[in-house]
């Protein structure tokens, strides 16, 4: 990252004032405007057509914004996503998208009141709208103007909403503030630009998918690219003046059929990077892809689970990364509870500040700073998040113990300042978000010692066999999922299968033993994240067989293959 008020010189001068007039300012409202700092904002900005716009009108309405019996706004932010977005899909062989996409949403947020007591209710969340692509300065500026005073009437009627709602409470049941002060910073990263080879990539997939000819038992074989180059702006009322860039390549293979008895099965191998040349190779891809089959293939011949098992079960790397995401990730995020709630924050760990939430030789870190793990690009990492705060690494889960969750700039009790994580996808209001969750041990065991250690546990309990989970779908449902069997270790496909208690309390009471061997998954979403996370083995869990009964095969056969 190119931060500015860290350079030499003009900005450096330029950038110090700015930064210690504009701390000064962001007590006082929007109507602290120094010369020093706007000198040094347009001189970030200069030669960026979008950037000066944006700056000269956020100026016009820090002094002209004010309507008859509605507070003038504190703060004023203009977030704009330039958005260039390539998405290649084929089926059967056969192109079916190949879809251009460049767009530049905008998000106006105006907020009235004060850092204590503001708008931020319901319709005070902003306006959001579609700027020109064109650098014309009228052009640009005229649609800000129009979202900026859409914003302000639903801010001041948001606060009105908001002071009469409170007045059912006798007291505050939740008194933190509504928004959090944060230092300004002018950083003015380069553009980012995508770098593919088009034509290439829509041979490569439907070369791909033309591979169904040999598996005529397939019902649905896709691949699909999505490569999007996404260019965030941040210009608010306090000074902060921001731009970066980040590039995303994703590809995905989807490939399913069904049993004999009716059962959907599927696969749904993906990459995700963020730097092009780390996505599979045409060879490399049509070899996946070709896996992917025989795997759909072999699952359809797969035996169904037995009926019950309870027992210990291993999940490979790439299956505990979806636990940790959906059982961990989602439920350490410092969301500010509805007015009138006197929680911490929602989800699962609302109530578990400070108490174990995991075993005691297992630690959590977000690091969005991280950019690079083992030799691959981590498409969560980021410098600045969406509201202009420095990006951090944050402790979240210390030997074993939830000590903090990941915050924006809307606090929550016990967490009055933004930690760098409050990110927006493309027109949405920026909430709390993870980056880089990493998960660490300090008691690793190899991987091939956790199979090891599940063959003897079944052993000792007099059962056939454990459960080895490959994969994970929706719902944390298993995909792919092995019997490994007592006798000799060897391992048999099965299909089937659901888990009605791997959950929040099963992660805290029955993970026993991790491994050696994280894995990266990076994850594509309105914000993308990466998750880092080892094998992992639980001592107990309940496998039950999944309800298919409403499961239907076609009522007639597949067009031939030849015409």
């Amino acid at each position: 990252m190119r931060i500015l008020h860290q350079a030499t010189g003009f900005f450096a001068v330029a950038l110090l004032a700015l930064n210690t007039t504009a701390a000064h300012a962001a007590s006082d409202g929007v109507k602290a405007a120094p010369d020093a700092a706007t000198t040094a904002a347009h001189a970030a900005a200069k030669g960026d057509g979008l950037l000066e716009a944006l700056l000269t009108e956020l100026e016009r309405s820090q002094t002209q914004l004010k309507m008859n019996q509605v507070q003038a706004p504190y703060y004023i932010e203009y977030r704009v996503n330039e958005v260039e977005d390539l998405g290649i899909e084929a089926a059967f062989g056969a192109l079916r998208e190949n879809q251009h996409i460049h767009v530049r949403v905008l998000r106006v947020v105006v907020r009235v009141g004060d850092y204590k007591q503001d708008s931020y209710f319901a319709r005070g969340q902003g306006e959001t709208s579609i700027l020109p692509l064109d650098n014309d300065p009228i052009a640009l500026r005229r649609q800000l103007w129009l979202a900026t005073d859409q914003a302000y009437k639903a801010a001041g009627q948001a606060l009105a909403e908001k002071q009469a709602g409170l007045k059912q409470f006798s007291v505050d049941p939740n008194p933190v503030d509504d928004f959090a002060k944060a230092r300004p910073v002018v950083a003015v990263e380069p553009t980012a630009s995508l770098r593919v080879d088009e034509a290439g990539w829509k041979k490569t997939l439907q070369d791909a998918t033309s591979l169904y000819k040999q598996y005529p038992d397939m019902q649905s074989v896709t691949a699909s690219a999505r490569f999007t180059a996404n260019n965030e702006y941040l210009v608010n009322s306090e000074g902060t003046v921001t731009r970066s860039g980040k590039t995303t390549y994703t590809v995905q293979l989807n490939g399913s059929a069904q049993a004999a008895d009716g059962m959907r099965l599927s696969r749904s191998p993906a990459y995700m990077v963020a730097r092009p040349e780390e996505l599979p190779t045409r060879d490399a891809l049509i070899g996946d892809t070709k896996k992917m089959l025989e795997t759909v293939v072999a699952l359809r011949q797969a035996p169904i689970v037995e009926e019950e098992y309870r027992g210990p079960v291993l999940f490979a790397a790439d299956a505990a990364d979806d636990i940790v995401a959906s059982l961990i990730g989602q439920n350490v995020l410092g969301h500010k509870p509805q007015l009138g709630k006197p929680n911490r924050t929602t989800g699962a760990f609302a109530t578990s500040y400070k108490t174990r939430v995991l075993p005691n030789f297992l630690s959590i870190v977000d690091d969005p700073t991280l950019n690079v793990f083992q030799g691959k690009s981590l498409v969560g990492s980021y410098g600045l998040d969406s509201e202009g705060v420095k990006a951090q690494a944050v402790n979240v889960i210390e030997n074993g113990t939830l000590t903090n969750y990941l915050v924006g700039r809307q606090p929550i009790r016990d967490f009055p300042a933004s930690n760098g994580h409050g990110r927006a996808a493309p027109g949405s209001f920026p909430g709390p978000s993870l980056g880089v969750l990493l998960v660490k041990s300090s008691e690793e065991q190899r991987a091939e010692d956790l199979k090891k250690k599940i063959i003897q546990m079944v052993t000792d309990q007099g059962k056939p066999y454990g459960y080895r989970v490959e994969t994970l779908g929706p719902g944390n449902s298993p995909r792919l999922l092995y019997r490994v069997y007592a006798k000799d270790g060897h391992e048999e496909l099965v299909r089937g299968a659901v888990f009605s208690e791997l959950d929040i309390r099963a992660l805290r009471s029955d993970l026993i033993a991790v491994g050696n061997d994280p894995l990266v998954s990076n994850r594509p979403g309105g914000t993308p994240t990466t998750i880092i996370c080892p094998s992992l083995l639980f001592g107990e869990l309940e496998v039950k067989r999944a309800d298919t009964s409403k499961d239907k095969l076609p009522d007639y056969p597949p067009p031939p293959l030849k015409k």
